[in-house]
């Protein structure tokens, strides 16, 4: 199969334009007649007409005595009148019918006992006072709901008032979900400890596809996974499209490779309308009608497909139950740095958001597309027009909620060295308060100072060693956070070291068997902590940095590195003890070095940083840190240092 190459991709919005329209926003899934009771949610087929009155009779609006109005006009303070139980007067309860030839009601408040046969008033009544009349709520045959008009929960309550036990609706569109790939496996399938064979990977984007699919009040159905073949690929799109579907999601096999089947599957059986959209991720996007049905080829990235899906499934899913798509809530934000970003491509990029003094700050997560973590531990998602190189770090622009406002105003944003503790640390200040979330952004000690030092964040992690004083932290405070007080509290001590593959099988024992072409190493990010002790770890062993294969090669975190050693793309890595430990790899110590918390000292006050001390000093803190391998904790929230501001 040759390649298909995007010879006419589409801008995001001239995408949707050519899809949406081409399906009559007024085409809908169909009608059903459904039970009133479960109706709530859905959208209305045809105008709703009551069938009966609401109220069906006169009844008493007031725990009282029902009364003639016209018989109590003159009544006075100074002139009450006396009324005889069962002719002037009866007694009648909230709700209860009144009784003829009765017109009021006198509110129990209002009236006297005089004794057992009469009651005296000192005001009088005025007709139809405390009465709810014949249809005062509802009048048999007035119009209740519009067509198009999605139902609430308190409709509900009027329709069945209002004698309607069951209502037409429009169908809930069905969505086929076909997942693609000879690599892929259902988790089913296998069991939780089971070793993947090479070249397998367990699919979930069905999963995830079929939660936004019941995100929009449609019904997923999910197929069994297709091979990368002709012939399976056409027979899924057959059935789907013949019977089962209003709209069919092809996940995977939507891109230029000779694998990718999809486009030339909806050239031959229906037209593409579209494919690929000037959009990241999710440039594969195919967007093409088959027997008059919507078929949308899904990138097979995670991020891709789930927002792929998001710019045109679900605006689809909306119009096919005549109600219109919401709009997501958004807020103005900073990034924390300057975010650069490819001409001609709008670009959905993942952030975490927290509100910082009186302005929100994004801080970017990864871009990777197959990445469903950087969904998960965003806040909220920064649109880069197609015709802008980036956003900077003093512009303020719009970011797209994936969560409540209100817990943004709960964020703490730490930003900083990358450690696993500070995922620790988030679990358990939302296990004793719920409310507060931790937002992490790995960048480095040294980026989290100057993120501090520009008011990007609330807190900064950091463990720079002092090579000249052997101290940490506070000769780089002092240097980048100037004009800004801080305070400083220990966080851990800990292990770092070369992480190796599981029994060394290089024998390598310290820094200088780094030197040399038979070890492939994978170094930290430069403003990293662990960058700059290895850099001098390298001083001190005499070893030349051009001498260490690799010594270019960088990654952001710890784990990171880790997962470098035990993919085989390197040897050693520098870093923490504990992140060895979790992917079971060996560990050749070389320091052990402080980390730190800093802190603006005007901060210290705030409730949510006061929670966060409180569970760093915590014993249940410290024992899960220790749990980990290669920490000390025994002095964490102590106070370490002041430093005040130049």
């Amino acid at each position: 199969m040759k390649r298909q190459v995007y010879l006419s991709m589409k801008s995001l919005e001239e995408a949707k334009e050519i899809f949406l329209t081409r399906f009559d926003p007024g085409l809908r899934a169909g009608i059903e007649v459904i039970k009133t009771e479960e109706s709530s949610g859905r959208v209305t087929a045809e105008p709703v007409f009551a069938r009966r009155s609401a109220p069906s009779y006169h009844s008493s609006a007031m725990d009282g005595i029902a009364v003639r109005a016209d018989q109590t006009y003159g009544t006075t303070e100074r002139l009450p009148m006396t009324l005889e139980l069962g002719r002037d007067a009866v007694w009648v309860n909230t709700g209860q019918p009144l009784p003829e030839p009765f017109d009021a009601v006198i509110m129990v408040e209002k009236v006297h006992q005089v004794d057992e046969g009469r009651v005296e008033i000192r005001s009088p009544a005025y007709p139809w006072q405390h009465v709810r009349k014949v249809g005062e709520d509802i009048v048999a045959t007035q119009l209740l709901f519009p067509q198009n008009h999605q139902l609430r929960p308190y409709d509900v309550g009027a329709l069945i008032s209002g004698g309607v036990f069951s209502v037409k609706t429009w169908k809930k569109p069905r969505v086929a979900i076909i997942p693609t790939g000879s690599e892929l496996v259902r988790h089913g399938e296998i069991t939780e400890d089971e070793v993947l064979k090479k070249g397998q990977i367990i699919e979930y984007n069905s999963l995830v596809l079929a939660g936004l699919v019941r995100e929009c009040n449609a019904i997923p159905l999910i197929y069994d996974i297709v091979p990368d073949t002709e012939e399976e690929i056409r027979a899924a799109l057959t059935r789907a499209v013949e019977s089962e579907a209003d709209v069919v999601i092809i996940n995977a096999g939507s891109s230029a490779g000779s694998k990718d089947y999809t486009v030339h599957m909806v050239s031959e059986m229906g037209e593409v309308l579209v494919h690929g959209v000037a959009m990241m991720p999710g440039k594969p996007t195919i967007l093409g009608t088959v027997k008059g049905k919507p078929v949308v080829g899904n990138p097979g990235y995670a991020v891709s497909a789930t927002l792929s899906f998001d710019q045109f499934v679900r605006p689809l899913l909306y119009n096919l139950q005549g109600c219109p798509s919401s709009k997501p809530q958004t807020v103005k934000v900073q990034p924390t740095r300057d975010i650069p970003s490819k001409v001609g491509i709008e670009e959905f990029l993942r952030v975490n958001i927290g509100k910082v003094g009186g302005r929100y700050v994004a801080t970017p997560l990864a871009r990777a597309a197959g990445s469903i973590t950087t969904l998960t531990r965003a806040e909220g998602i920064l649109r880069i027009p197609a015709l802008s190189e980036g956003i900077t770090q003093t512009q303020e622009t719009e970011a797209e909620l994936l969560v409540g406002e209100e817990e943004l105003l709960n964020t703490v944003v730490i930003i900083g060295s990358h450690d696993i503790i500070i995922d620790i640390l988030g679990d358990e200040v939302r296990r004793t308060r719920r409310n507060i979330r931790i937002s992490s952004g790995n960048v480095g000690s040294l980026g989290g100072l100057l993120a501090l030092r520009k008011g990007r964040c609330h807190i900064a992690g950091s463990h720079l060693l002092d090579t000249v004083t052997g101290e940490y932290n506070i000769s780089y405070i002092k240097r980048y956070v100037k004009g800004l007080s801080v305070t400083v509290f220990h966080l851990t001590l800990r292990e770092q070291g070369l992480i190796v593959a599981k029994g060394n099988p290089k024998g390598i024992k310290g820094i200088e068997d780094l030197a040399g072409t038979d070890v492939a190493f994978v170094n930290r990010q430069a403003g990293s902590g662990t960058r700059v002790l290895f850099d001098h770890q390298l001083d001190q062993s005499g070893v030349n940095a051009d001498a260490v294969k690799g010594y270019d090669h960088e990654e952001f975190t710890h784990m990171a590195v880790a997962v470098d050693v035990l993919s085989g793309a390197a040897d050693a890595g520098m870093g923490i003890y504990a992140a060895a430990k979790a992917l079971d790899l060996d560990f050749v110590p070389i320091a052990r070095e402080q980390y730190d918390l800093i802190i603006p000292s005007h901060m210290l006050d705030q409730p949510n940083i006061q929670v966060v001390l409180n569970t760093i000093k915590s014993g249940h803190f410290r024992e899960r840190i220790i749990s980990l391998g290669g920490y000390d904790p025994s002095r964490s929230g102590e106070l370490f240092m002041e430093v005040e501001g130049n």
